[in-house]
Parts: C-alpha cells; sequence; structure tokens
C-alpha cells in the first residue's frame, strides 16, 4: 500500500466519529427562551385548559407562564416531565425559586395567579401532566419533547 493511500485511510478513520450522528440537541440556548402559555379556567368552564399539548425540543430554553384564573385549586404535576427538564428558574410573582427539583406548582382557590417556569428539556419522550384530583375533568395534557 503506498504511502498516500495509508494517510488518506488514516485521515477518513479519524474523520468518520466526528460525521457520525448521535443523540444531539435540536434547540439554540442562544438565542431567547420560547414562550409557553398555560391558561387555567375560563368563563365557559372552571376545568378548562387553553392548551393540552406542547411540542418542545432539546437543548431549547422554555418559559412556561402558568395562569390560573383563581375558580379552582389547581397542583400543576408532571413528575416524569420534572426529572427530564433542567431547571433554571420558577418565578412567582416578584420572587425568583431556584431550586435543582419540583415536585408540583400550585395555585389556591379564589386568587387570580402565575408562575414562570423557566427550562430546558434534556431528553426526549412523550411526558403526561395533570391537575390532582382534576384529572376525570379533563384537566391531563403531555409534554412531547423531540
Amino acid at each position: 500500500m503506498t504511502h498516500f493511500l495509508k494517510t488518506t485511510l488514516f485521515a477518513l478513520a479519524l474523520a468518520l466519529p466526528m460525521t457520525m450522528t448521535g443523540a444531539h440537541a435540536k434547540g439554540d440556548l442562544a438565542i431567547k427562551a420560547k414562550m409557553l402559555k398555560l391558561e387555567l379556567g375560563s368563563k365557559e368552564s372552571d376545568y378548562a385548559m387553553s392548551s393540552k399539548e406542547f411540542q418542545l425540543e432539546t437543548g431549547q430554553a422554555y418559559r412556561l407562564k402558568i395562569i390560573s384564573n383563581g375558580l379552582k385549586e389547581y397542583s400543576f404535576e408532571a413528575p416524569e416531565f420534572f426529572e427530564n427538564i433542567w431547571i433554571r428558574k420558577l418565578e412567582v410573582e416578584d420572587v425568583e425559586i431556584k431550586a435543582p427539583v419540583i415536585e408540583e406548582i400550585s395555585f389556591e382557590e379564589y386568587e387570580e395567579s402565575e408562575a414562570e417556569l423557566f427550562f430546558v428539556p434534556i431528553r426526549t419522550g412523550v411526558y403526561e401532566f395533570n391537575f390532582e384530583g382534576l384529572e376525570e375533568r379533563g384537566m391531563v395534557g403531555k409534554f412531547i419533547v423531540k
């Protein structure tokens, strides 16, 4: 085998791992966080939700604004989702909460309020969320992370 051929094969062998595709994040953390909104309760129904499905990408920054119209007590639960995102912070009114883990976000009855969850999905999958005790009323949804 000629020296040129050996050198070419060696260079190709080194470059091959760089061109192989693996699990790469689709998002870009250098751009502004994408806003998502989930409004709870409406004039038509205390159990209304503005959205039941969210399409997300790994590696993309998001801010989920959850707004309670105060018609019921709502406890947002998404345990598998919370385990598969990087939580940047949770904002409630003028308070920033920086915690590595969240179990649920609760809203009191008769009080209009909102919370914003800033996060980055780190694993693909379909993750269900619900509002404790209100699942039979249709207060369920899912995050689809690609």
